[in-house]
């Protein structure tokens, strides 16, 4: 596999991983860090650093939203147990 393809692939399955997460809002981050080591925002602010380290201008609040489909509050107002 060519680096361009494998880098598509990781992006798509990035992006599965992100909308997966945004539809199963019982899935709370309490339990994906315990069960996995990692939740929606450890996978922001892993994206914020790659952004950064790429010279991308973006900040965490930004990103946050990117990975929870809206903003942080309204989720965690909406979701959050």
């Amino acid at each position: 596999m060519d680096d361009a393809t494998r880098t598509a692939i990781e992006a798509a399955t990035f992006r599965r991983l992100v909308a997966h997460l945004q539809a199963d809002t019982e899935l709370q981050n309490i339990d994906l860090m315990n069960l996995a080591g990692f939740c929606r925002n450890c996978l922001a602010k892993w994206y914020l650093a790659e952004a950064e380290e790429r010279g991308v201008d973006t900040d965490y609040s930004a990103v946050r939203e990117h990975v929870y489909g809206m903003p942080y509050d309204d989720w965690k107002a909406a979701y959050q147990k």
